[in-house]
């Protein structure tokens, strides 16, 4: 028999509950076994809530609790947090930054010699089993730790450990990507009223073509182009709507938004 494995999260916001239920939910960690701590009495009830998994005021609180700690706050919170958990940190802990931009040796900087911390970007879609998730080990992470983040973001979707030096363009792409999908869905949504149909039937069939095009990619291994040119017939409707499409410049859009994330990512790390 194996000790079950207990996660906490320093932060009970959006992206610690989305995990929390993913795990959960992939039945890989039970609801007794996940703690959040956070200082606002709101966002502990409703990680309560929506998880049925515990939660504390005090991260030091968390540390007695759990030995894989997920922190999962801003940015500019994550050095405070780690100064402020130092004197209860100790070698058996695991610490997973989910936090965007912030380098391994920044991370390890603000934690006992020796700590074992790995720096993950996953994204909300893990709420529902398809996370997309990159994440690079530090330099005193175990070969076990690897496996427990690999098993651990695995269950709530795809994850590929990478190197570090990618995690700001993984942060520019899957990170903040599903906000991309979404505002795509809403246009096509828009697009669909526009010509006639009820806004409900709109928005489904603009997520379901989104989703079923992505099945498509992942379970036939074909290029996107090659399966772009499949749907294109000569004189079509198809043509006539890449054609405004490309009009509108975007394929050039979309690659200056990933850039202009994975960008924004590497500045939040060089505070």
């Amino acid at each position: 028999m194996t000790d079950p494995l207990i996660i906490g999260f320093i932060g009970a916001g959006k992206m610690a509950t989305a995990l929390a239920r993913g795990f959960i939910k992939s039945g890989l960690v039970k609801a007794p076994d996940i703690f959040a701590s956070d200082s606002q009495m709101e966002a502990r009830q409703a990680f309560i809530k929506e998880t049925g998994a515990h939660a504390v005021e005090f991260n030091r609180d968390l540390l007695q609790k759990a030995k894989v700690i997920i922190v999962a706050v801003k940015p500019e919170t994550v050095m405070t947090v780690l100064h402020e958990i130092y004197p209860h940190a100790t070698a058996s802990h695991l610490f997973i930054s989910i936090a965007a931009g912030l380098t391994l040796t920044k991370l390890e900087s603000g934690l006992p010699k020796m700590a074992r911390v790995i720096r993950v970007m996953p994204n909300t879609p893990a709420l529902v089993g398809a996370s997309a998730t990159g994440y690079s080990l530090g330099s005193h992470a175990l070969k076990e730790d690897d496996e427990t983040a690999g098993k651990l973001f695995s269950s709530v979707g795809v994850a590929f450990a990478i190197k570090e030096s990618l995690l700001d363009a993984v942060t520019g792409l899957s990170g903040s990507g599903p906000a991309y999908i979404y505002t795509i869905i809403e246009a096509m949504s828009d697009g669909g009223v526009a010509s006639g149909l009820p806004r409900d039937v709109s928005t489904k069939l603009a997520a379901q073509t989104v989703l079923g095009s992505a099945r498509m990619v992942l379970e036939t291994g074909i290029h996107p182009g090659a399966l772009k040119d499949m749907v294109t017939s000569p004189g079509g409707t198809t043509i006539e709507g890449l054609h405004e499409l490309e009009k509108g410049a975007i394929r050039a859009t979309m690659i200056n938004a990933v850039r202009a994330a994975t960008d924004k990512s590497k500045k939040l790390g060089q505070h």
